[in-house]
């Protein structure tokens, strides 16, 4: 039997998750899915053999792709022109063959107090993506994008109405992690000079559509320099709405990143209308791939759980989320209910925070770890499901 993710119409440059072109759910593609173009080539997509050949193209030596790294991965650089330590009559060219401009910033909004800055970025092709970054007490979290779009079409997140246009590349999805980590070391951000110490793949996009990019950039995110930016992988959090191949994939990895696994429903019936990827793969093989994760890298799995008034977030909901869970009996999952933040125009609303409190209660009751998040963000629509990638007016 053929692999699924490796059939021909599912390759990941296409963005399309395993079986997502047949069947009850089919992934939902923007308008510009059969006009995506690719990215030029970055230092951050090329092997070493591939950064060796093209550093001898242009007359330069071995060591040379070394100390190009060191800038990279260790300083945050791509301004070639300064790097001090390289030939002056090869710069210019080192800039244009290993850092082309990938991302370029389109506007900057700023909420709780110049702790949570939203950027919104364009790419070499006009599209527009989004990423977040979180300064905490003793944390600074980015969450960063992996498409451009989304083809999930959950109905109550903004990124889902978009439709999936085109898989980012490794480059790409690095360089928001390399602009926030030189805003963080050169305080930039209000608190002074810090260290970003966390990535979620939580901002736009099905991580698991665009595997092979995000799984390079994981590897780059967490290698010590001059390999990569050396967050720790335990500190790399990669999302999906349960595409099950893909989790299944990251667990023989052997990286220790956390999976979060974005359920919003404790019941099949209920989550095929929440999630519609639940058509394809449905609560038991998204908790049993999950569940297997957890026993492959010891790390306790996210449950990402957004609470919507009336909808999901009732006594019968918690009891069951509880069952469910606990069905596996060893403390594997930690929940965390959201609450929901609303997008234009939706029909879908927060929960009353009696109902957040109740819902909390019952999983504390029932033995399971959960903790209400924090919904950093929302009055810039840069919480959780906001992200669109619009320009203000």
């Amino acid at each position: 039997m053929n692999d699924p993710v490796n059939t021909a119409k599912d390759l990941p440059e296409t963005g399309i998750t395993p079986g997502g072109t047949t069947g009850a759910f089919r992934d939902v593609l923007s308008k510009n899915h059969a006009r995506r173009g690719k990215p030029p080539l970055h230092f951050a997509d090329m092997s070493e053999d591939e950064r060796i050949a093209k550093a001898k193209e242009l007359g330069l030596p071995k060591f040379r792709v070394r100390q190009l790294a060191n800038h990279y991965y260790g300083h945050f650089d791509v301004n070639a022109g300064e790097f001090s330590d390289f030939p002056a009559a090869k710069r210019a060219e080192a800039a244009e063959a290993f850092f082309p401009t990938l991302i370029t910033e389109v506007t900057r909004q700023i909420a709780d107090e110049g702790t949570t800055i939203k950027t919104l970025w364009r790419l070499f092709d006009g599209s527009l993506i989004e990423s977040v970054l979180m300064r905490y007490p003793t944390r600074t979290t980015l969450c960063i994008s992996s498409q451009v779009g989304c083809g999930m079409g959950c109905p109550f997140c903004a990124t889902g109405k978009l439709g999936l246009t085109r898989n980012m590349s490794a480059g790409e999805i690095l360089e928001q992690v390399r602009v926030a980590a030189k805003a963080m070391r050169d305080g930039e951000v209000a608190g002074g000079p810090g260290r970003l110490s966390n990535i979620v793949f939580m901002g736009m996009g099905e991580p698991m559509g665009n595997y092979r990019s995000v799984l390079s950039a994981v590897r780059q995110i967490s290698a010590m320099p001059p390999e990569g930016f050396g967050i720790s992988a335990r500190n790399v959090t990669v999302s999906t709405v349960g595409v099950v191949p893909g989790i299944r994939k990251l667990a023989a990895e052997g990286i220790p990143v956390r999976l979060a696994v974005s359920l919003h429903a404790p019941s099949d019936e209920l989550r095929d209308e929440l999630v519609p990827m639940n058509k394809r793969f449905d609560t038991t093989q998204v908790l049993d791939a999950a569940h297997d994760y957890y026993l492959a890298s010891k790390r306790r799995v996210s449950i990402e759980y957004a609470l919507m008034r009336g909808i999901n977030d009732q006594v019968e909901h918690a009891r069951l989320l509880a069952k469910r869970l606990n069905h596996y009996g060893d403390n594997w999952a930690h929940v965390n209910p959201i609450p929901l933040n609303p997008i234009e125009g939706s029909k879908w609303t927060a929960s009353k925070p009696e109902d957040e409190r109740r819902f909390l209660d019952i999983l504390h009751q029932a033995g399971v770890t959960a903790t209400l998040r924090d919904t950093r963000g929302q009055d810039i629509d840069g919480a959780c499901g906001q992200l669109a990638a619009k320009e203000r007016q």
